[in-house]
């Protein structure tokens, strides 16, 4: 299942996508107009901020901006950063590969084989989703 971090930072980010004009996007406003507490909404924004997805001005007009068009910022990067590894057990991650402790042979492994399956169709809707495609812009 899709964490409450990963969804209520995609849902901030198409709605700083949407928004995004000369001014940066103030986290209060993302926090009513999404309905995310605001406290939570800040930690994701400083996650996304770190990563470089997010850039933020302090002050009166302070908030959150996009580091990048949109159409540049891709799922796969997103929900890596939100969420951690794409693949649902380590044995088949790309970036985060760990062997199973339980598990005697890959090679013959059923769960393996499946979870290949999963991983590869979970990464090209990602890969071939961006921002763009969530906001409409």
């Amino acid at each position: 299942m899709l964490s409450k971090k990963t969804k209520y930072g995609l849902k901030a980010l198409t709605y700083i996508a949407r928004n995004q004009g000369d001014l940066p996007v103030p986290v209060g406003e993302i926090a009513e107009c999404e309905n995310i507490p605001q406290k939570f909404l800040e930690s994701i924004l400083l996650t996304l901020r770190k990563s470089g997805v997010l850039g933020s001005k302090k002050g009166k007009h302070g908030g959150y901006y996009l580091r990048q068009e949109p159409t540049e910022i891709k799922m796969t990067d997103v929900m890596r950063v939100l969420e951690g590894p794409i693949a649902m057990v380590p044995c088949v991650s790309l970036n985060f590969y760990e062997k199973c402790d339980d598990c005697p042979d890959e090679e013959k492994c059923s769960v393996n084989k499946l979870m290949i399956q999963v991983r590869d169709n979970t990464l090209q809707v990602f890969r071939n989703t961006t921002l763009a495609d969530l906001s409409g812009k």
